[in-house]
């Protein structure tokens, strides 16, 4: 299928998904790696306690406090670049 007849047929709210490899399927810049980190008791206690208030997993609230904390430190970095 051509991609204009795709879009078309998208556009128009029809099943494109015939047309999709899904289980070669990527997210950009999304792939993952695994880690391992070692936190002390008292920090684990306190994720999970946190993670628990907002209704997500340990690695969730990991994932979104590191993402966070990069954000800001590239924003960061952003502003103190210009003249």
């Amino acid at each position: 299928m051509k991609a204009r007849n795709f879009d078309k047929a998208f556009d128009e709210g029809k099943s494109v998904i015939e047309h999709l490899d899904i289980k070669s399927a990527r997210r950009v810049a999304q792939e993952q790696k695994r880690v391992n980190v070692d936190f002390p008791v008292w920090m684990i206690e306190s994720l999970d306690r946190e993670a628990s208030r907002l209704g997500v997993t340990r690695q969730s609230i990991i994932k979104m406090w590191v993402a966070e904390r990069l954000d800001a430190a590239s924003a960061h970095a952003t502003d103190t670049a210009s003249p």
